[in-house]
């Protein structure tokens, strides 16, 4: 097991004349003589993860050893991500005891031999301490952490970095490899390009200088090969450009320009979808985009000013702009594609505690980490319910205690860490940024009755925010006393202090209404005072302490509800079964919600009772109207309105280090207008960072009902006398259907297209994950009846040869007029004789509505029948389903395979998330980013 120990300054060694002892520790979760393996009961579980659209075995790993506490959700995100050693090899890791050794046992070996600890006694409680809380859930590393501590492989610990990159080639192409080599490891990078010179400057040859945007083609290039290497997640980049830039205008409409393109792509029946084989050729597709805005910049758009832009080389102005003409390009490139988001800089930098070593110029991909360039951050998280008692109050000494023990481990970290450059980990040695925070807080505050948007849900988000922050920098100030502060902190003490007091003030001026948030609050302003007092006399060890991170992977580890900062996606849950399965449940918080408000076990029971059938809570039985808002979730029924969460964002962002990785999500009808009030509110409410998502505002989306017909671009051929077929090409525009089915379970959609005179002119079938050889097949097929029936093949020769055709997928479908099917293909073209033929060709054929069969039997003719629809669960009750596994859900459960995809049936329309690259299933948002439930991936943040 490969350990490093860092050199005496990198680990903080106290300097030659001085003598520090290291810190006491007490303990808090463990009790003496007790470890903390022996007081939980193990289990061995069998972990086989499939992919949800072709059935096929993404991972197996049987008889692996965890708590019988653990959801299986949870166990198979460890087994399959973070346990070590080839499987089937002895080397292989089988319990999550070897994994939490392995990683706790490197911190406290680091920690004694780098002076951390008063004597081996404090050492052996900190181990016992921090494997109680990683076995618990309270907490959890970030990913980096799990994949390499401990191994063989290098010791690199942090998942954000940012990098930096100067007006020369030398410089540009370091910034390419250096971006790669993080790519490789599976972290994301951010850096700024404002410093290349525009394309409206020359060059000292002469020449006019290419520009920034133009060399972010090849970053992204590299990004995206890099991607398909053989990772398992995208590569995950943020690119910045200062808004005085002369290019600014064109970094803005760089991803709206290209989201243009991808619609005419579409239109023209290429493979567009999210990691279809045509996107290739779509540019910029691989960074999340962000503008960095100044005050002056802001305060021109408010008093409707002139804003000049500057040349890099001289400072000099080489265009005047509206400044409101430019917000809005910004506003409605966002609006369009997403891109860019906002970062501002002024109040970036009005928080920075090192400003003699360099100003804060970009972020990580995620935009919570924000510090100088060439540095990294190491990130770590609490699961906010394992400090939510029984009584439903907040236990904020415990949760404070908490903060010291994790703080602690992740300065130890930075002790043995290796780094993918030697000038990011000089930079990370001299400054130790650490980035603890959170997530669960949506289902903390929907425990304890509070709605996300709301002035009460706000004040204990920001007093337990502040209390976090408090804690660890208190913590950091005693490291400083033990082992020296940041080596970089004599330079800018003057700047730390005076950032330290500014969150101290802030901390004065949160406003609380509840016993929760009072107690947590009263306990973070003497936290602070104590913290000040302590680093007055020592300094501090980190020089920057908090953000508020995704937690995608990490939450799902620790059984987390929400991620983050976020509220709850949904109040009903896609969840994983012990024993192979799944079903759907009410979130366990709303119960503790009801109970919070004062409803009664009756009343609890018949409103879960309602959640589960409607998936809302609107009109739920005994429930007050005024308690509707603590159930407003990120989707659904009563959705949180985007200013609710730019209002959540500004009430916590005083009492981080850095900033929050989250996306606004708005609705699909929302205007440019709507978009610049946020980025101007996020300005105005403090913010650091802040971007938005407009539903359905760009192309490549999973799922889509079809491809598009590759003819729409191409003239009409004039009928020509020929001794061949001629093909008979459909316009450009015409009409088309689309109808959802299921048979056997299998879901999928038939987009048929006509001519405008009659007639069935081409079928697209979307059935299985894109990319699977049952999607490829069914669209080969779906090419191939198109060009038949453009050729002047009839439709009921095709019906005639594909009808009662047998194979599985086969059974019950939700089609009333064809109630039972052999196959797919044997429901499909039933159901096109029956959309596309007329009585007498389907009456040759046996192909009959319900209404005909129904009349039929009455003996009445076809066109007399009356409504007469059946009732498909009354038919569905009559099947006999013990052939079924044990703990199947109902059929609804049956055809999706996530949160989203649940709440995608019960709201009737698809949601904007992309499909994950591992296992088929529909991710749901985490923060700047998107997670997978079933699998654990994420779309680029650890």
């Amino acid at each position: 097991m490969a350990e490093t120990v860092g050199s005496p300054a990198a680990a903080g060694e106290p300097e030659s004349g001085q003598h520090r002892q290291g810190i006491r520790v007490q303990r808090v979760y463990t009790t003496e003589g007790v470890h903390p393996y022996d007081e939980v009961t193990w289990e061995r579980r069998d972990v086989v993860m499939t992919n949800w659209r072709d059935g096929s075995i993404n991972f197996e790993q049987r008889g692996v050893e965890f708590p019988d506490f653990w959801s299986m959700n949870s166990v198979n995100i460890v087994t399959s991500k973070y346990f070590r050693g080839a499987l089937g090899t002895p080397q292989r890791e089988n319990s999550l005891r070897q994994l939490i050794d392995r990683v706790v046992g490197t911190y406290v070996r680091n920690g004694v031999a780098h002076g951390y600890f008063a004597d081996e006694a404090d050492a052996e409680v900190f181990e016992h301490e921090l494997t109680y809380m990683l076995l618990h859930q309270v907490f959890s590393f970030n990913s980096p952490v799990w994949f390499n501590v401990g191994t063989e492989s290098k010791q690199q610990v942090s998942a954000c970095f940012i990098l930096s990159v100067d007006d020369t080639m030398e410089s540009i192409l370091d910034w390419y490899k250096e971006e790669g080599l993080i790519f490789k490891g599976g972290s994301g990078a951010g850096l700024n390009l404002s410093r290349i010179r525009s394309s409206k400057e020359l060059l000292t040859s002469g020449g006019t200088a290419s520009g920034p945007v133009s060399f972010m083609r090849g970053a992204d290039a590299s990004a995206g090969t890099i991607k398909s290497g053989g990772a398992t997640r995208r590569a995950a980049k943020m690119v910045v450009l200062d808004v005085d830039h002369p290019d600014v205008e064109e970094f803005v409409e760089t991803k709206a320009r290209e989201e243009h393109k991808i619609r005419a792509l579409r239109d023209a029946g290429f493979d567009v979808d999210l990691g279809g084989a045509d996107m290739a050729s779509v540019q910029y597709q691989n960074a999340n985009n962000s503008v960095r805005v100044s005050d002056e910049f802001m305060r021109a758009v408010e008093n409707d000013g002139q804003f000049g832009l500057r040349a890099r080389t001289d400072g000099s102005v080489v265009e005047t702009v509206r400044a409101r003409d430019l917000f809005r390009k910004m506003a409605r490139a966002a609006w369009e594609s997403a891109d860019p988001g906002v970062q501002y800089d002024d109040t970036i930098n009005d928080w920075h505690t090192s400003p003699e070593s360099g100003r804060i110029t970009a972020s990580n991909p995620c935009s919570e980490y924000l510090h100088l360039d060439n540095s990294s951050c190491n990130l770590a998280s609490l699961n906010l319910m394992k400090f939510l008692r029984e009584d439903l109050t907040f236990d904020a000494e415990l949760f404070s205690k908490a903060v010291e023990f994790v703080i602690t481990a992740m300065d130890i970290s930075i002790c043995f860490a290796d780094f993918p450059t030697e000038t990011i980990g000089d930079t990370t040695r001299d400054f130790r940024q650490l980035g603890i925070g959170y997530a669960n807080l949506g289902a903390l505050l929907m425990a304890t009755g509070h709605a996300y948007d709301s002035d009460g849900g706000r004040a204990l988000a920001a007093s337990v925010t502040s209390l976090m922050t408090g804690a660890a920098y208190k913590r950091s100030a005693e490291l400083a006393g033990a082992v020296g502060p940041y080596a970089g902190y004599s330079r800018n003490a003057e700047a730390h202090q005076r950032v330290m007091r500014k969150h101290a003030a802030a901390n004065d001026l949160i406003r609380t209404y509840h016993h929760n948030d009072i107690a947590v609050h009263r306990l973070a302003s003497r936290v602070w005072q104590e913290g000040l007092e302590i680093g007055a006399h020592n300094g501090w060890r980190n020089a920057q302490a908090s953000v508020l991170a995704p937690t995608g992977t990490i939450g799902l580890m620790m059984d987390c509800d929400t991620t983050g900062i976020e509220p709850d996606l949904a109040l009903v849950k896609f969840k994983k079964l012990v024993g192979g399965g799944s079903m759907q449940i009410v979130n366990q918080t709303v119960p503790r919600a009801l109970r919070a408000l004062g409803y009664q076990q009756e009343q609890i029971e018949a409103i879960v009772e309602y959640i589960a059938e409607h998936g809302h809570v609107v009109n739920a039985p005994g429930l007050r109207p005024e308690h509707y808002e603590v159930f407003d979730c990120a989707m659904g029924e009563r959705s949180i309105a985007p200013m609710g969460h730019v209002r959540m964002m500004a009430a916590v962002q005083p009492f981080l280090s850095g900033s929050i990785s989250k996306t606004v999500n708005m609705p699909e009808e929302a205007s440019v207008a709507d978009v610049e009030e946020v980025y101007f509110e996020g300005w105005r409410l403090g913010l650091k960072a802040l971007a938005i998502y407009r539903d359905n505002c760009k192309v490549g989306q999973p799922l889509s009902a079809g491809k598009g017909d590759r003819s729409e671009n191409e003239k009409t051929e004039e009928k020509q006398v020929e001794y061949r077929p001629v093909r008979k090409r459909l316009p450009k525009k015409r009409p088309s259907e689309t109808v959802s089915f299921t048979v056997g379970g299998a879901e999928g959609y038939l987009h048929a297209g006509s001519y405008p005179d009659d007639g069935l002119g081409e079928i697209f079938v979307k059935l299985g994950k894109q990319g699977s050889t049952l999607s490829g097949v069914m669209d080969a097929f779906s090419m191939s009846i198109s060009v038949g029936l453009q050729y002047g093949i009839p439709l009921e020769f095709y019906v005639s040869k594909f009808q009662n055709l047998r194979f599985e997928p086969a059974g019950m479908t939700d089609d009333p007029d064809v109630r039972m099917a052999s196959s797919v293909l044997d429901y499909l073209f039933r159901r096109l004789a029956l959309d596309y033929l007329s009585y007498e060709k389907r009456a040759q054929l046996g192909i009959f509505t319900l209404e005909e069969r129904n009349a039929q039997v009455s003996g009445y003719d076809a066109d007399q029948a009356v409504d007469n629809d059946v009732e498909l669960d009354t038919m569905r009750s009559t099947v006999d389903y013990s052939a079924a596994p044990s703990n199947s859900a109902s059929e609804d459960e049956q055809r999706v395979g996530s949160s989203t995809e649940l709440l995608e049936l019960r709201l009737g329309k698809a949601a904007d998330a992309p499909l994950c690259m591992t296992c088929g299933t529909k991710m749901r948002p985490s923060g700047a980013c998107y997670l997978c439930e079933g699998c654990g991936a994420t779309s680029g943040c650890s």
